[in-house]
């Protein structure tokens, strides 16, 4: 799930961030409205979450404008206020879903799975390689009948490469949608859990998922094999 959090409270902010990406989810952080709506016109987020009280512009112009120019990513709103017409006034501008804080994280993550779940005309619920199914709002990962347990950080690596199935993606672009624009380590870190992805999903099966363009990056493979010689990573 790649996630835009538009949120002036640096803290809080940065407390949502680290939960979200150690659930294996991809998350941009911007801190103020007139940066949300260039992020929410700019990017390719699967839900936006959007703070009312912003500076630059409120959260209410920034739905309005994001509707009004066809932005029709889910967005969940977060308020101080705790008031009924609060919440209608977000309804009414085109809002998806609604939290007041303080709240839990885990309802957080509940409600923004369930947004997830809800937007499948825009976007496929379950991504599909051959036989290879991921569900991003249930966390699940199947080949035929056989349910796969990855990781957090296994399934959002799966995930990037599904998505961009037939196309190559280098570990740049995997350290940017999986980890965040904080991590600092090395790049290898993507070797090591492609290697930890195909002896999840293919060794067992007797399949090949995944090709290695060495000097370049990776490609998730429309139609799985048999296996070549060379498995190196």
């Amino acid at each position: 799930m790649r996630v835009l959090l538009v949120e002036d409270e640096v803290p809080l902010a940065e407390m949502v961030r680290r939960g979200l990406v150690a659930d294996g989810h991809s998350v941009r952080v911007v801190h103020d409205g007139r940066a949300g709506l260039a992020a929410a016109g700019a990017g390719d987020h699967d839900v936006v979450v959007l703070d009312i009280m912003l500076p630059g512009l409120s959260g209410y112009r920034v739905l309005q404008h994001m509707r009004s120019a066809g932005i029709w990513t889910p967005v969940l709103m977060l308020t101080a206020k705790d008031g009924e017409y609060d919440e209608a006034d977000a309804f009414d501008l085109g809002a998806d879903d609604y939290l007041v804080k303080p709240f839990s994280f885990v309802v957080l993550l509940a409600r923004l799975r369930a947004l997830l779940r809800r937007s499948g005309e825009a976007r496929p619920t379950v991504l599909t390689v051959g036989e290879l199914r991921l569900d991003p709002a249930r966390h699940r990962v199947h080949r035929g009948d056989t349910e796969i347990g990855l990781t957090p950080r296994e399934f959002g690596v799966l995930e990037h490469l599904m998505r961009n199935a037939g196309e190559v993606v280098t570990k740049t672009d995997i350290l940017r949608a999986v980890w965040d624009a904080h991590y600092e380590g090395e790049v290898n870190v993507v070797e090591v859990y492609v290697g930890y992805l195909r002896r999840k999903i293919d060794v067992p099966f007797g399949t090949h998922s995944i090709d290695t363009l060495r000097g370049v990056g990776y490609r998730m493979v429309e139609a799985p094999s048999t296996p070549p010689v060379d498995t190196a990573r």
